[in-house]
């Protein structure tokens, strides 16, 4: 059964700095999203181990939930390179070779000059070692949002609601207002050749409250939802259970 069609797709190589949007994307079944999360910067001793890497909690990690003026940046990371590309608000730019330790260093360093006294302590970069990924759920690898729901809930609140705010991987168009719903967790989906496997509704948070172009708290997205339909989740998580390429583009079915 047709199950919408993928409108985008995103990954935020850095956790709470810019989503990227990208055409294409391999999933590999037991992985993340590739690229997706794959570096934090620690708020803070976080008591992440690289050598007995275990999930850590969003809050002791520079993210929209606890610091949205990290939005303000826009960034992005060149797969081939390296090269984690910051401009800051007045159109300065710097690059940071991200996986040597002293790029790392630089770009904490970076940060704390750029927002003085915004943060609670010292910044350390972390890269996650092998397949390990800074994601917000301890087992959901990969993200789904129905932008129709989106559209439901900005007509609710009066207000745009930009999709961004969520912070999703996979974009789907074509379904009506909280089709996701429908679906429990074993459900499963292909897009591409791939297959998904949906693990749970996306439980939201703070973050969603943060602007993602200016870094501030503008929108009260998590009560909004709680009093327009009695809810606090909007998208889903889902794990990768067979590789294979996802497009912009591609249909998804349910199996």
């Amino acid at each position: 059964m047709t199950w919408g069609v993928v409108a985008a797709l995103y990954r935020h190589p850095v956790k709470g700095f810019t989503p990227e949007r990208i055409q294409s994307a391999v999933l590999t079944a037991g992985d993340c999203f590739p690229t997706d999360r794959l570096f934090a910067v620690e708020n803070g001793p976080s008591g992440f181990d690289p050598a007995n890497p275990k999930h850590v909690k969003k809050q002791k990690f520079t993210v929209l939930a606890r610091s949205p003026v990290v939005a303000q940046l826009n960034t992005k990371f060149e797969d081939e390179t390296g090269l984690f590309h910051v401009t800051t608000p007045d159109g300065a730019s710097k690059a940071f070779a991200i996986h040597t330790a002293e790029g790392q260093t630089e770009l904490a360093t970076f940060l704390s000059r750029q927002f003085a006294d915004v943060f609670d302590g010292d910044l350390k970069t972390l890269e996650g070692p092998g397949a390990h990924r800074f994601t917000d759920h301890p087992k959901g690898h990969v993200s789904l949002l129905n932008l129709a729901s989106v559209k439901t809930a900005s007509e609710a609140f009066g207000t745009p609601v930009d999709p961004l705010r969520f912070r999703m991987n996979i974009h789907i168009d074509g379904l009506s207002s909280w089709a996701e719903d429908d679906l429990n967790s074993g459900d499963v989906l292909r897009l591409g050749d791939a297959e998904l496997t949906i693990l749970a509704p996306t439980v939201r948070c703070m973050a969603t409250h943060a602007n993602p172009e200016t870094g501030t708290y503008d929108l009260d997205t998590v009560p909004l939802l709680k009093t327009a339909f009695d809810r606090v989740t909007l998208g889903l998580y889902a794990n990768v259970s067979k590789s294979g390429t996802v497009r912009e583009g591609d249909l998804l079915e349910q199996l």
